[in-house]
Order: C-alpha cells, then sequence, then structure tokens
C-alpha cells in the first residue's frame, strides 16, 4: 500500500470551495482505498488530505483522470501553497 498526508493551504475564505472540489473530484478512483478530506481545527485557511492506495502507480494515475484534473482546476484559485506532506506506508486500518 501506499499512503500520503498532505497539507493544502488555502485563501481566507476559500477553504470550503477547495474542499468541496476536492470531495466531488476524489470520486470513483481506481486503486485509491481511503480519501480523507480534514479542515485544520486551529488554521481557518488549511486543509489535510490522507490518501491510502494500492500502489503508488495508483495514485499517480489517478492524477491524469478527467474529475481530478478538473477538481484541481477548481481548487487552484483558492490555494496559496503546499504545507506538510509526508508519504506513508500504510499497514493497517481500523474502522470505517
Amino acid at each position: 500500500m501506499h499512503g500520503l498526508i498532505g497539507q493544502l493551504r488555502t485563501t481566507p475564505g476559500g477553504r470550503g470551495e477547495v474542499v468541496a472540489a476536492l470531495v466531488e473530484g476524489a470520486r470513483d478512483m481506481p486503486g485509491n482505498l481511503v480519501y480523507l478530506v480534514a479542515e485544520d481545527a486551529e488554521d481557518p485557511t488549511s486543509i489535510w488530505v490522507t490518501e491510502v492506495w494500492e500502489t503508488e502507480a495508483a495514485h499517480r494515475a489517478s492524477l491524469d483522470l478527467p474529475s481530478v484534473r478538473a477538481a484541481i482546476a477548481r481548487a487552484r484559485p483558492h490555494l496559496t501553497g503546499m504545507g506538510t506532506r509526508v508519504v506513508t506506508r500504510p499497514v493497517a486500518s481500523l474502522g470505517a
């Protein structure tokens, strides 16, 4: 398995639009096991995305999906940059 945890930084007031774009664009991504979008509880301009993929290649392939490319285009005007990014190797999942 291949995992990613990444922080996206948004414009003030733009977080909701980015969350909506990410959620819409993440539907039906082959090889994706988990795609969790979370608002930072302390920073109103930060979003955390946690992803688990069957393989790293599945993640790379997702970036070429029309739905993902459209989500990136929709979110881009509201993004100010990336924060922390971590690659992980998931070993267990508990719960839904």
